[in-house]
This record gives C-alpha cells, structure tokens and sequence, in this order.
C-alpha cells in the first residue's frame, strides 16, 4: 500500500513542521537592510530572543545553520591549544567535540553510553582535579537530539560552582531552546547557542547565540581566527537593529511571528504541552513493549522519544515502510545507532492531534514490518493525555517530568 493523499507527518525531531502564521510571514516583500522599517524588525527580534534563551545579555542571529553557531561559540572564546571539557552524550556532541579539535582545541571527552545525559558528578570531578584551571570551558549538548536524553544544565552549573572552577560554560540548545525549559543567565551559562528550525518552528537558516559578559570578556582575549563570526563586528550593528552584511531578512519576519506565538501561548505552557505529548509517546512505547532508548526518567526528552526496535529488526527498514504506506517521516538512528533506532519527534507546533496520529501511524507500522509487539500503544497515549488533561500550564506531571530542569 501506498499513501501519498493528506499531508505529511513529519515526526522527524527537527526540522519541525512550520506554522501557516510563520509562512505566511517569510513570504513578505524584502525590505531594505538598511533602512528604518529594517531597524524596527530587526530590534524586535533581537530584544524578543532574550525572553526565549531567558537573559537580559545580547543574542547574536547568525544566517546559518546551529553548526555555525557552534562554531562562533568556539573561535571566540577560546584559543589554539586550550584544554575543554566536553560529555559524551549522543552524535551531536561527538560532532561538536570534532570541530573543537579542528581548531586546535584539546578535549577531555567524558565517555558515556548514549543512553544518558551528562553526569554532573563526572564533570565536578574532573573540574575538582584541575587545580591549575587548564580547562577553559565545559561543553555541554542540553538535549541530545539522537538519543532523547536531556542533560540537567542547572546541576552541571551548580557542579561548576562546588568545584570551585572558573571555566566559561558552553551549552547547545539547538534541540532544546523554546521546547525545554532553559534559564540562560539564572543557571549562569556564558554561550548558548541554538538553531531556527527546532522549538522555533522556523525553517532551518537561522543560528543564535546568547553571550554572557565573562564570554565577551574571553572573545578579547580569544586569538582564533574569525570573520564572519566574529561577534564584536555583529553586536556594534546590532545595537541599532542592524547586521554587519546582508541578513536572512524573510526568516526574520518568520522570526517575529514566531516569536508571537510563543508569546501568545506563554513559555510555560509551551513547555508544559512538550511534557504531556512525550509522556504520552512513552506510554504507547511501553505498552507496545519496546524500550525508550533513555534510560534515566530525569532525563527524558520532551522534544523527542528514540524507540529501540528488537535485535534482528532493521530501524531504517521500519522508516521506509512507514514513509511509503502512511506518507510519515520518523528520524533515523545516528552514528553507533544507525539501524536500531528510530526517533519519534513531537516538538514544535505539535499538538495532542498530531501526536496521536503520528503514533497511529507507527503502530499500524510495526504490524505491517513484522515487529513484535503488543497493541494498545496509541491507546495507553490516550490514555495518558486524558489523564492530564486540566492540568495547569506549567505545573509538573509526575508522568511527564523527565526534562532535565532544575532549580
């Protein structure tokens, strides 16, 4: 059977399906760059992006994708031969670690399971035996989007602090930001770095970082080499509305209206809504007798759920089966992964509708795919979801509370 009427589910953790209101907003006429109507755009998202990363210091918009925001938080802040501390968390953060090596950075990777978040207790011990402060900074992937697992950034901050280390502290948010619950400046990060097509709801183009005063103070004495990056050439426009060369103007309108959204719906509820569709996707994975790939419940992503399929059966298999005969995208396994997993995305502007469609849709797949499993998933999601429901916005779950957020 081939299906290829209605529309697509995308259930791919990032990019995440985009709002009409955002579409219809990118597709304005452009506007002069330099101009006044520019100025006022541009410092409304620039002043809007604050409540989202929750800090009062500057965010930076890049033209790029978060792999360029990555690598600005990397060439200004730190130099040729300085030591970091990164955690093995997932694919993402063995591809950040990559490119710090590439610049000439020295990185002490914490090895891990890809079935965890970072381990504060790990990372204080490291810091605690570096009493010469040769680390300049941790690295840390706030919600690692190939396996589901959230990393606690609020423990980590405070496992900084009881080892008494004065490392700058660098966190991706690319999956994560506008999704999970993250306090830029309360937990005391110093880059944040994230990207437009995740929580944002934007298609892929944008890359943000949000910049404490101690990174601005590290960029100075920073000697990588840097351009196009180069955040001093970026804030000196920007305190006027404007960018240092010819900014992606049509996803910043797209930028505005999101930003609106967010808004209008309250951060809160966002991100109370992305707890109750997870815990719901873990209750249909639990009763379909499969495993979450996350294995810590604090750690549980709200943004997406990776499903181990059983030992013999193929995850891309599953993924094509599922995309020819019900028109859905599932992500796929990533690195070491890469065949047993697929990954079940329910971040952004998905509802409780969607949801229980995508979820549908992956059962009625696994029977076709020869699978073992029970039925009853979609409705043990449904379940879950009515269970919920009333709950007030913002107010833990106790069945959906695993987002990593502390303090």
């Amino acid at each position: 059977m081939t299906s290829s009427s209605g529309p697509h589910f995308l259930q791919i953790p990032g990019p995440s399906p985009v709002p009409e209101r955002i579409l219809r907003a990118i597709s304005r006429q452009v506007i002069d760059h330099r101009g006044p109507d520019f100025a006022r755009l541009g410092q409304e998202v620039l002043e809007g992006c604050k409540a989202v990363f929750k800090t009062s210091g500057p965010v930076i918009i890049y033209p790029s994708s978060g792999t360029g925001a990555w690598e600005a938080a990397i060439v200004n802040t730190l130099s040729p031969g300085d030591r970091v501390l990164m955690a093995e968390t997932g694919h993402f953060a063995t591809l950040w670690r990559q490119m710090a090596a590439r610049w000439g950075v020295e990185v002490d990777f914490i090895p891990g399971d890809w079935r965890h978040g970072a381990d504060p207790a790990a990372i204080e011990a490291k810091l605690a035996e570096d009493r010469g402060h040769a680390v300049k900074a941790v690295m840390v992937v706030h919600n690692e989007t190939s396996t589901g697992a959230t990393s606690r950034i609020a423990e980590i901050r405070r496992a900084i602090d009881a080892a008494g280390h004065p490392a700058l502290f660098l966190v991706d948010t690319i999956s994560s930001l506008a999704s999970v619950d993250y306090r830029h400046e309360e937990w005391r990060a110093d880059v944040t770095v994230s990207g437009s097509q995740k929580g944002l709801m934007l298609p892929p183009g944008l890359g943000f970082t949000a910049i404490s005063d101690k990174a601005i103070a590290a960029s100075k004495a920073s000697r990588m080499p840097r351009s196009y990056w180069d955040w001093a050439e970026m804030l000196k426009p920007n305190a006027g509305g404007f960018f240092p060369y010819t900014p992606a103007t049509n996803l910043l309108y797209g930028l505005r209206e999101a930003l609106a959204m967010l808004q209008e719906e309250g951060l809160d509820a966002v991100f109370a809504r992305h707890r109750r569709l997870a815990a719901a996707t873990r209750a249909a994975v639990r009763a379909w007798g499969l495993e979450v790939l996350c294995l810590e419940p604090a750690e549980y992503s709200p943004v997406l759920t990776a499903v181990l399929l059983p030992p013999g059966h193929d995850a891309d298999r599953f993924r094509k089966l599922v995309l020819d005969s019900f028109n859905m995208s599932l992500g796929s396994g990533l690195g070491r992964l890469a065949g047993k997993v697929f990954r079940i995305g329910h971040l952004g502007a998905c509802n409780e509708l969607v949801l229980m469609g995508a979820l549908t849709g992956v059962e009625m797949g696994l029977a076709a795919a020869g699978v073992p499993h029970r039925a009853g998933g979609v409705a043990a999601a449904m379940a879950a979801l009515n269970s919920q429901a009333g709950a007030p916005d913002g107010t833990p779950i106790a069945a959906a509370s695993g987002s990593g957020e502390v303090g």
